[in-house]
């Protein structure tokens, strides 16, 4: 069976800056693939590129099957995606955005106000789903984000920092439902939270100065170090090469 996730030679060079420089990897079903980098690294570009937003300038990118450049709009039903920020429309209400959202994905009817009724269940907006979006706290529009990219259920979750500004007892539940979810699917998580890959990832990906310079799973990286330590074994891999000075 074909991987859900495969991306190959993937490239953007924007003028004489080469942002991803020629990134390959798989993701399989069932896989919680943690993708790791500094600012800089090229994290946000080939999550974007995955997602059919920004345009690679070589390589290819497919989800579930489909070419996100050849079939983009196949590839964006296989695919559930929250951006770095969670761009809304701040004037509506929580289930207002989310059936929008579905309707927009073209349901209707019953089907319409089930899928909105789960996605609002499985990220616990019960409480904020009349509020617009706008009133709510950081934490809160993570979580509808996080909501319309679940919404139809998608084989493959493309996650860009997904408890950015959740509390302690947020970050645990959408980690949790991470888990939950993750049998059935291929699920990227873009993320500088080494602790959140520690506890939900099964493999990652370091990206410095656009190419992945490790993969494997984090118990295996941390083992890299004497520390044990992920945190030490990321910062030995990324940190910039010290120039010579010149006699």
């Amino acid at each position: 069976m074909a991987a859900l996730i495969e991306i190959r030679g993937l490239t953007r060079r924007f003028g004489s800056l080469t942002a991803v420089d020629d990134v390959s990897f798989n993701v399989e079903r069932g896989e919680v693939l943690g993708f790791l980098g500094p600012n800089g690294a090229g994290k946000t570009t080939t999550m974007r590129m995955l997602a059919g937003f920004v345009t690679p300038t070589a390589g290819s990118a497919a989800v579930a099957g489909h070419d996100v450049t050849a079939e983009p709009v196949a590839a964006r039903r296989a695919l559930g995606f929250l951006p770095e920020g969670a761009p809304t429309y701040p004037e509506m209400t929580v289930a207002g955005f989310l059936r929008f959202t579905a309707r927009i994905r073209g349901y209707g009817g019953s089907e319409l106000a089930s899928r909105v009724a789960a996605a609002i269940a499985l990220t616990e907006l019960q409480s904020v789903r009349l509020q617009p979006v706008e009133t709510l706290s950081k934490g809160f529009k993570r979580r509808v984000g996080l909501a319309q990219a679940l919404l139809h259920d998608p084989p493959v979750l493309v996650l860009d920092e997904p408890t950015d500004g959740l509390d302690p007892n947020q970050k645990h539940e959408v980690r949790t439902l991470i888990r939950r979810l993750a049998p059935e699917k291929a699920i990227v998580i873009s993320t500088h939270i080494l602790e959140e890959v520690e506890a939900v990832c099964t493999r990652a990906i370091i990206i410095a100065a656009g190419r992945i310079v490790a993969d494997d799973t984090p118990a295996a990286l941390a083992a890299r170090d004497p520390s044990g330590r992920l945190e030490e074994v990321f910062r030995a891999i990324t940190r910039p090469p010290v120039l010579a000075k010149a006699a």
